[in-house]
């Protein structure tokens, strides 16, 4: 399986340079995000290695028309499809399955005191998460604390 070429996402309209590859592994119903870097803005391409997830994007970029929406795409190992998050999003994603393995490249290096999330949850970007009524996903206490969109440092 190719996971990375140039070229095809330069025709794509991706012109990134991956500076950092990460991993993470998840059990079913754990929700990370929606995470993004204030400071030093990731880019990021993301794919699942084995299960699936539920992975959104959110708009950061408050001079945007699409400020606060998000995007949301099934991926898998079965599918093979892979998302480009560009950077002045949020990123987020629900496992789907008993486990899942996420590989994402990233554009610039990570920055620990850069580090901002938004709420799961927002109703104002509301996003149609795959969760029973009145299930709650298992979630990082810095997650489930995140400030609300309206209160959240974006980008200009």
């Amino acid at each position: 399986m190719e996971t990375w070429h140039s070229p095809k996402l330069a025709a794509a309209g991706i012109d990134a340079n991956f500076v950092q590859g990460n991993f993470s592994h998840s059990t079913k119903g754990t929700l990370r995000g929606l995470h993004y870097q204030i400071d030093k803005p990731q880019g990021r391409l993301v794919r699942v290695v084995y299960g699936e997830i539920l992975d959104v994007t959110v708009d950061l970029r408050r001079s945007s028309p699409q400020f606060g929406q998000s995007t949301s795409e099934l991926l898998s190992a079965d599918n093979r499809l892979q998302l480009w998050v560009p950077p002045r999003f949020a990123h987020g994603f629900l496992t789907l399955t008993e486990t899942a393995g996420f590989e994402y490249s990233c554009t610039d290096i990570y920055s620990p005191g850069g580090d901002r999330s938004v709420r799961w949850n927002d109703p104002d970007i509301g996003i149609n998460w795959p969760l029973e009524d009145g299930e709650t996903p298992n979630l990082s206490t810095r997650d489930a604390t995140a400030p609300f969109l309206k209160d959240a440092e974006v980008y200009e």
